[in-house]
């Protein structure tokens, strides 16, 4: 950790910053993996609605 010290004693922390990178587009299993998880998720949700609706 970073430590400065101002004329007034007054302590600031400065915590070390990670290394950057920059993101690589997903491979073609990863998009078919998402493809699932969203038809996944919107059956969810649309099993929640309506079993809402018909509860009301």
């Amino acid at each position: 950790m970073y430590t400065t010290v101002n004329e007034d004693g007054v302590l600031n922390n400065y915590p070390t910053e990670p290394q950057m990178y920059y993101a690589e587009y997903p491979a073609i299993w990863e998009q078919r993996k998402y493809v699932f998880q969203g038809v996944f998720a919107i059956l969810i949700v649309t099993t929640l609605v309506l079993v809402g609706f018909s509860v009301s």
